[in-house]
């Protein structure tokens, strides 16, 4: 049974996502989206490969690659451009099905049974985050809504991919060799349709390293380690913190007002993520939890 310490580690990794829209809408120059992907990956993840010196065998490489690439250059990119094609609110909800998408994909990848409360987890926190996010105003796009939809299963398919491929190495590595990889992908895309990155502020230098120390390596290192320790459904659902911690941050930070309906909202995704957890302790998952000892080595050492 996964401690109570695993879930609030990997609940810290969608939290402090939540701070990515502030930090790029106040600290970061627009319209650079795969621009500033690659600079929150590629580094973070040449840094960790120093830190880590651990290095993948040449048969983990395509597995690596599908990875980085559903887990960051795909998913970051659709991201983006649902943010700009959709209302702030819109691409959150639909964002938040995320979780549900993970219940289904869990079940035909790993055999991992759909349990009611789970199910009413993801639906109830899904509701949350609508009464979080979404205004009268909003104005639905065919493309948004197809980004928005196609970003939320390809984050879904690398998580269960993540904890299908369990890797014999310790979450930092894994981490690592995502990002790594990931940045890879999105470097030549970066080149080919978006202008060069103006000389950096101050303020521009503080966002990146925020994006990509704090909300690239360390976040993503909880949540591979939480996908390993928890299972990809228990860890999908606590995604809900996202948008909450947006709204949250919006509010302290911003000075924007919070309705009673956002404040309902918030409540029905605490409601959601503590039934959520509950179902976990009913069961464990289908396959057991992988972990790596912390001296592990690759096959290439």
């Amino acid at each position: 049974m996964p401690k109570t310490s695993d879930f609030l580690l990997t609940a810290l990794a969608p939290a402090i996502w939540g701070s990515t829209y502030i930090v790029t809408t106040e600290l970061l120059p627009p319209g650079l989206p795969l621009t500033l992907g690659l600079l929150r990956a590629l580094p973070a993840g040449l840094i960790l490969l120093v830190v880590v010196r651990q290095w993948p065998s040449f048969a983990m490489l395509p597995r690596l690659f599908v990875l980085g690439f559903l887990n960051f250059t795909l998913f970051w990119s659709l991201l983006f451009v649902a943010a700009y094609r959709l209302p702030g609110g819109v691409a959150a909800t639909l964002g938040a099905t995320q979780p549900l998408i993970v219940l289904f994909l869990a079940r035909l990848a790993l055999g991992t049974e759909i349990r009611v409360m789970g199910l009413v987890a993801a639906l109830g926190g899904l509701v949350g985050v609508g009464f979080l996010v979404l205004s009268p105003e909003a104005v639905l796009d065919p493309l948004g809504i197809a980004a928005a939809f196609g970003g939320a299963l390809s984050m879904a398919a690398g998580t269960v991919l993540t904890r299908k491929w369990q890797f014999p190495v310790p979450p930092l590595t894994l981490t690592a060799w995502q990002l790594t990889t990931g940045g890879l992908l999105l470097l030549p895309l970066a080149l080919a349709f978006e202008p060069a990155f103006p000389v950096p502020s101050l303020q521009n230098i503080a966002g990146l390293v925020w994006l990509g120390v704090v909300g690239g390596a360390l976040t993503y290192f909880f949540w591979f380690r939480g996908i390993a320790k928890i299972g990809p459904s228990r860890a999908a659902i606590l995604g809900f913190l996202s948008p909450l911690s947006a709204v949250l941050l919006g509010w302290v930070l911003l000075g924007q007002a919070l309705s009673p309906l956002q404040i309902a909202g918030a409540v029905l995704v605490l409601a959601s993520l503590w039934l959520g957890r509950s179902a976990g302790r009913n069961a464990a998952n289908a396959q057991p939890a992988f972990v790596a000892p912390e001296n592990a080595k690759t096959p290439a050492e």
